[in-house]
């Protein structure tokens, strides 16, 4: 059985895999822009989730001036559907502050049944994003 781990990217080459998970998710297959990929890296917290020990996805959050946000989602095709998106997004919960009480992302559509299970709730219309549909999701439990 495969071992899955996630953990704070801490270091240089850690970095490294998680923008090039990134790259590979938003940028080729979803053609996001990479201009819009590239921000907020300074200020976010970054985790890189490893399946036997070879790098299969990221996430980071970082404190806006509305509350905290989780954001850059990405989970590398072959992973997909094994468990990965769900350890991410429960570390980086686990790696908020106690103090924070305002938790959102802004979430694709088809990853909303993801978020719903960490308590996550739609707010607001749908919207789009680096030419994908959207909606903001806020954690109410």
């Amino acid at each position: 059985m495969e071992v899955l781990q996630v953990q704070k990217a801490r270091h240089k080459e850690d970095l490294e895999k998680v923008f090039a998970i990134r790259k590979i998710v938003f940028v080729e297959e979803q053609n996001c822009p990479p201009e819009l990929e590239w921000e907020n890296e300074e200020e976010s917290i970054h985790f890189l989730a490893l399946s036997d020990h070879r790098p299969c996805g990221a996430c980071r959050w970082r404190k806006t001036d509305h509350g905290y946000k989780l954001e850059r989602f990405a989970v590398l095709k072959e992973y997909r559907g094994q468990g990965v998106g769900r350890a991410l997004v429960a570390t980086a919960l686990a790696d908020l502050p106690a103090d924070a009480d305002y938790i959102y992302l802004n979430a694709q559509l088809d990853a909303m049944g993801l978020y719903a299970k960490f308590g996550f709730v739609a707010e607001g219309p749908q919207f789009e994003e680096a030419g994908i549909q959207h909606f903001k999701m806020v954690k109410r439990s």
